[in-house]
């Protein structure tokens, strides 16, 4: 995981000043080699896709006869890389903007196309659509697009194309697609927590591995250190933490077995060192039996709460 931890990267300083940091903050992190991630962000994604069929987005975003469509757009063949930073909530999507723009600038890049807020057009369309992400989904006055060419002496151009969005839980994405030519591109290597990425997509994820020795207490093989590692770097979110049971008893009963165990498993991730005010413990019982694979009628499930604007 990829952390930009500079204390100097305040709202005090400027774009300028940030780009300065960055530099010599990333000169020892991954980033992409075009690109520098913004300061005091994590790369929550990555993806490498080798000599794909890209098009490039160059205008707003419109519905004609029920498909998404740019008002301009340009074919490209090439390498691409996807990357989705999650920027520290001290700061701004005007913030993340003005950066990458200074950085564009600084580096020559010239720029193909950019918008701002609704006249970019839907964010539905965007996250959906275009990137087929629906994190990056969000208010429509809260997005920014950027799509940059660069030139290269040696090869064929490359493009980059920016989408920045600031969610209704505030959480702000900076999302980067870079299309270099074919055969000329490598992936980026970083460390990703997949826990991360599936329970900001999915909005839930089931505890592999979790079995009850009774209601009150859990198999000594299960092991949950793993799962209150990656919660407790995730301080500022709160979830809960859901019991599904089935079985012959009456609803009554399985509703409060299932409870009981949603508060074991809760009260052994707080034991493991998870702030108790992150879990919120419920049991539903039979009430909600479908999963995506597999028996999965008695599990946790770890839900992340969404905040409400």
């Amino acid at each position: 995981m990829i952390r930009h931890k500079s204390s100097l990267c305040s709202k005090l300083l400027s774009a300028s000043v940030l780009m300065i940091i960055a530099s010599a903050v990333c000169a020892q992190q991954t980033d992409h080699p075009l690109i520098s991630g913004f300061p005091d962000s994590e790369i929550i994604s990555a993806e490498f896709e080798a000599d794909s069929n890209y098009s490039l987005v160059l205008g707003r975003l419109q519905r004609s006869r029920g498909v998404v469509i740019p008002e301009n757009s340009e074919r490209l063949r090439g390498d691409v890389t996807r990357l989705i930073y999650e920027v520290s909530q001290e700061f701004n999507g005007e913030d993340v903007q003005q950066f990458f723009q200074e950085q564009f600038t600084e580096r020559g890049y010239e720029k193909l196309f950019s918008c701002a807020g609704r006249e970019c057009g839907s964010s539905n369309y965007w996250a959906n659509d275009i990137f087929r992400n629906r994190v990056l989904y969000g208010p429509e006055r809260n997005q920014y697009f950027t799509a940059v060419r660069i030139d290269s002496a040696i090869s064929e151009p490359s493009h980059l194309v920016l989408y920045i969005i600031t969610r209704g839980n505030r959480r702000i994405y900076a999302y980067l697609e870079i299309v270099q030519p074919p055969g000329t591109a490598a992936p980026v290597e970083f460390v990703s927590s997949e826990f991360l990425v599936d329970i900001e997509q999915s909005l839930s994820v089931a505890v592999p591995g979790l079995t009850f020795t009774n209601d009150r207490q859990l198999d000594p093989a299960a092991d949950l250190s793993g799962l209150a590692s990656e919660l407790q770097n995730m301080r500022e979110r709160s979830f809960y933490v859901v019991a599904h049971l089935s079985g012959p008893q009456e609803l009554e009963q399985l509703l409060n077995r299932s409870s009981i165990r949603a508060q074991t498993v809760r009260q052994q991730l707080i034991n493991l060192g998870v702030d108790a005010s992150q879990l919120i413990a419920r049991g539903l019982g039979p009430l909600a039996p479908s999963c995506k694979a597999g028996e999965c009628l008695e599990r946790v499930e770890i839900v992340l709460i969404q905040a409400i604007d």
